[in-house]
């Protein structure tokens, strides 16, 4: 049964990680599940993000690490997650997104949930689509709503639509750390997607296709695994 706003009329917890190379839609997807089940978006690339901007001391230990497009320690991304998940707004469950990128950071995880549900979902896109949606990726210096523009030579002083801030391209879009980036995620998740190919919880989309047939692809595999239990 669902509410007239499309929600489940009843809400049972449920954990989500999503899984997938930078540029994949792994943001976007999430948004639209946290607005469906009712549980918070948590997303450790925002937060480190915002740390960057307001200049704490978490932001000063990742300013130059993002800059180069390298991984934040896993010490480090443990303890900002495992405080996240303390918050309230996590009682009725969550979508992960950027976490965990190694199989140490999937270890920690499954310690901080014990024997709480999990949903793992890997999005798959493949690298030269990466390519072509970073170069094109701009975000609001104001409302930080991520938007796609026409190419990557389009205006970095066009006005956004949403709010009117400015669109922007982010530091760690630029094509270099692009590179570095999909290089280090290469390298790290294998392991990882290794670490939960086999739970039954486990599954694989499409990125490649429309951002509704994404999200529809995802929901049917949370409703399948909410089902099981």
């Amino acid at each position: 049964m669902t509410t007239g706003s499309g929600r489940p009329a009843s809400i049972a917890p449920v954990n989500v990680v999503l899984i997938g190379p930078p540029g994949s839609g792994k943001g976007t997807q999430a948004v639209r599940l946290a607005e469906r089940y009712a549980i918070p978006h948590i997303s450790t690339g925002e937060i480190l993000r915002s740390a960057v901007r307001a200049g704490t001391e978490l932001g000063r230990q990742v300013a130059d690490i993002m800059a180069k497009g390298s991984l934040v320690s896993d010490e480090l991304m443990t303890d900002l997650v495992r405080a996240r998940l303390k918050e309230p707004d996590v009682a009725r469950g969550f979508v992960l997104d950027g976490y965990p990128r190694t199989v140490r950071q999937a270890q920690a995880l499954d310690a901080m949930l014990a024997s709480a549900p999990m949903i793992v979902i890997l999005i798959e896109v493949p690298d030269a689509e990466i390519v072509r949606r970073m170069g094109t990726r701009r975000v609001c210096d104001s409302c930080r709503l991520t938007q796609s523009v026409a190419d990557a030579f389009h205006p970095e002083s066009e006005p956004c639509p949403y709010c009117g801030g400015t669109l922007v391209r982010r530091p760690d879009d630029e094509p270099e750390t692009v590179r570095r980036r999909l290089a280090a995620y290469a390298e790290y998740a294998t392991p990882v997607i290794d670490h939960y190919r086999k739970r039954p919880t486990f599954g694989v989309v499409d990125g490649v296709q429309h951002a509704d047939n994404v999200a529809a692809a995802m929901i049917a595999q949370i409703d399948r695994a909410r089902a099981a239990r």
